[in-house]
């Protein structure tokens, strides 16, 4: 997984939206709490941001250079589309430094 150490190559801030209850933060959740160390270890100066709101429908967003960001609905995902949506945001930097 060594594209885990390109996000900050790729990225200038990664936001995870979940809500702390919700059946449909769930998957957000467990995916927050199984790789946010791994992350942030492997980007040490990426803002990770992880924020928490009653009823907010999970989402991941990605900002790239001059302030471009895309997002991604995460309700329905289980941890390894997550991973991969994750893994896609990060491509799609890449794509955009060229």
């Amino acid at each position: 997984m060594a594209w885990r150490g390109q996000l900050s190559k790729n990225l200038k801030e990664l936001r995870i939206l979940i809500c702390q209850t919700s059946p449909a933060s769930s998957s957000a959740r467990a995916f927050v709490e199984k790789n946010y160390k791994d992350l942030k270890t492997l980007n040490p100066k990426l803002p990770i941001l992880i924020r928490e709101c009653n009823g907010i429908e999970p989402q991941l967003w990605a900002r790239y250079d001059m302030g471009v960001e895309r997002g991604i609905r995460l309700e329905g995902l289980n941890e390894e589309q997550i991973s991969k949506a994750l893994q896609d945001l990060v491509k799609v930097g890449a794509a955009l430094k060229v």
